[in-house]
């Protein structure tokens, strides 16, 4: 491996092509390509998660593809352990690693680190689910507001599950969440030489790819994927509950919804989770984030691999 550069990330919206350059740059630079993607690394959901196939998987080797069992909340500190340990696999074997994603947060703890917040006792995490059972996320975001500004300030008010994190934290600390962001324990790439890639597709393409790609996954079998998930009973405020597509899908197997209607929430629901990583991306990633259209990232990232840039 390349005594420079020590691995490639590569993240990016939804149906942006993150997979198949991570795939190709695998294959060309002997890589291994570990998954940051928090929906693919449950072994429940394989087609509503567009995991790579298994003759992909055959073409290069990939990690952290649906490893987690769904009724696991597989945390950011979960994800940096495993990762962590991957990527030192990976440098040992001589080999490239690839990261490929589109969770900023496992990015940013990957470069940047993971605050040292405190584990909430299960009884307090019951006591603020249970106080928040039946009320609307914006009034716990407004509860959060006038108890911690801050946090909430820097939190979406319809995000139920860091809006609920955040009042977690709170209830088990007596500090805000973000007294504990202030201090952060370095990540597995922290002050290593990287290249890093955010995939940027045209919109109007964009949308287009992620509503072929949701009927593509329904057409695959997505939709008996949800119903044995359903089948499990699982806490419907758990990760892999809450993954685009599976609310509207598991309200059409209830009767509650038409299977058109269902398609068309996860549809929805897709676009504007891509929206929202566009945004994030763009507010919280750093400045040594090379954005870049998916036709060009190959050529892009291989005139600098070698050359010893960031």
């Amino acid at each position: 491996m390349d005594g420079r550069v020590r691995a490639i990330l590569i993240a990016g919206p939804t149906a942006s092509g993150k997979s198949a350059l991570a795939l190709a740059l695998a294959r060309r630079h002997r890589g291994v390509v570990i998954n940051a993607d928090s929906m693919q690394v449950y072994r429940d959901l394989h087609r509503l998660t567009a995991r790579p196939s298994a003759e992909e998987e055959g073409l290069a080797p990939h990690r952290l593809y649906g490893t987690v069992d769904g009724a696991v909340n597989f945390s950011v500190g979960h994800y940096l352990a495993e990762s962590g340990a991957l990527l030192r696999e990976a440098w040992a074997a001589d080999r490239l690693p690839i990261v490929v994603g589109g969770t900023g947060l496992y990015f940013m703890g990957l470069t940047e680190g993971l605050s040292e917040i405190p584990p909430v006792p299960e009884t307090v995490r019951a006591e603020v689910r249970a106080g928040a059972e039946g009320r609307e996320t914006p009034a716990l975001h407004a509860a959060l507001a006038g108890r911690d500004p801050d946090s909430a300030a820097r939190l979406d008010p319809h995000d139920r599950l860091r809006v609920l994190r955040a009042l977690e934290v709170l209830a088990a600390t007596g500090r805000p969440i973000a007294d504990f962001h202030a201090a952060r324990r370095p990540g597995p790439l922290t002050g290593l030489p990287c290249r890093k890639l955010f995939l940027t597709p045209d919109r109007e393409v964009l949308r287009a790819r992620i509503d072929a790609r949701f009927l593509a996954m329904m057409a695959a079998g997505a939709l008996d994927e949800v119903r044995a998930l359903a089948a499990r009973g699982l806490d419907p405020m758990l990760p892999v509950m809450r993954a685009h597509g599976v609310p509207g899908l598991i309200a059409h197997l209830r009767g509650e919804v038409s299977y058109d209607e269902a398609v068309a929430r996860g549809q929805a629901d897709t676009r504007r989770y891509a929206k929202r990583q566009v945004t994030w991306f763009r507010h919280q990633a750093g400045a040594d984030w090379t954005w870049v259209a998916p036709e060009a990232a190959m050529a892009g990232v291989e005139a600098g691999l070698w050359a010893g840039t960031d």
